[in-house]
Parts: structure tokens; sequence; C-alpha cells
């Protein structure tokens, strides 16, 4: 199952349909961007074993930020809407609704991204760090079901927690 209603908190557990829908939605913005960008699977459906929401988070990494004007158009013509001043320095996209992916349009270095790379890398190569985050992400859909910002706000104090092992 793929896609998250408005205003909505709940997980799903891992299933590899969500890697499938992943490069199946990385093909279609390389063929309609038609630029060389690189594009990450990013987010908690990109970490085998983790329960997540089931939205697909993508980041398409451009090499200078004033590029990412002439991206909107394209990635609306896929179906997706651009949510401008939603998070710091980035293009934000979501498409759906429910809302089925989202996208982060960053810089080539920037700091938002690398945290969200080393973030999940660090879980894909840490079972014991996954399943203590996966335990707090279940608890916290349970008392944040209609609060998706709280739920967010209240993982960042576990996230900061690995970046900082990392040096991020």
């Amino acid at each position: 199952m793929l896609g998250l209603p408005k205003g909505q908190v709940f997980l799903m557990p891992w299933t590899e349909e969500w890697e499938k829908q992943f490069l199946m939605e990385k093909e279609r913005i390389l063929d309609r961007l038609n630029e060389k960008v690189l594009i990450h699977h990013i987010g908690s459906t990109s970490i085998k074993n983790l329960s997540a929401k089931p939205i697909i988070d993508i980041a398409i990494e451009i090499e200078h930020y004033e590029d990412g004007v002439k991206f909107i158009s394209p990635l609306e013509q896929l179906g997706y809407t651009f949510i401008e001043d939603v998070l710091p320095e980035r293009y934000y996209f979501n498409k759906g609704e429910p809302r089925t992916h989202q996208i982060h349009m960053f810089q080539k270095g920037n700091n938002y991204l690398k945290e969200h790379l080393a973030f999940r890398d660090y879980l894909r190569t840490n079972a014991k760090a996954r399943i203590e985050y996966e335990e707090l992400k279940v608890k916290l859909s349970q008392l944040n079901s209609n609060d998706k910002f709280k739920y967010t706000e209240n993982k960042t104090d576990f996230v900061r927690s690995i970046l900082d092992k990392i040096n991020l």
C-alpha cells in the first residue's frame, strides 16, 4: 500500500514494493527532467525492515540551488505540486491525495541532504538503532495519529543523537 491521507499518521511494515516504487519514479523523473541530477531514496521507506508512513521520499540533488526553478514545471507535469517555503533550503513537492510521494530538491552538498543520507545509511547498517527508531515511531504514531508535525518534532532528539554519533 502506498499513500497517506492528509492529516493522518500511521505506519506500515516495510515492503520491497517501496523500493520498486522509488525506482519507477526515479526513472520517470530522470526522463522528464532530462538533465544530470542525482536522485536518492531517503526517509524510512528507504530502510529495509523499518516500518514507515507509506510515502516515498525522494531527494533530488542539483548543482545550483537557483536551477531548481526550471524543474518545477516538469515535475508538475508528473503530477507533483510545488509548495513554497515549507522546509528550509529546498524545493519541496508532493504528489497525490492520499499523498504517495514527496520530493526534496537540494543543492549539491547541502547540509540537510547530507543529514538525510547519513541518517539513512546509519540505520541501514545498525540494526539496534533501526529497532530503537522503529519503537519510537510506533509509539509516536499512536500518540499523534492526527498530528504529523508533533509526530515529526518528537523524533528530532533521536535523529539528532544519531547524527551526533556520526559527527554531522
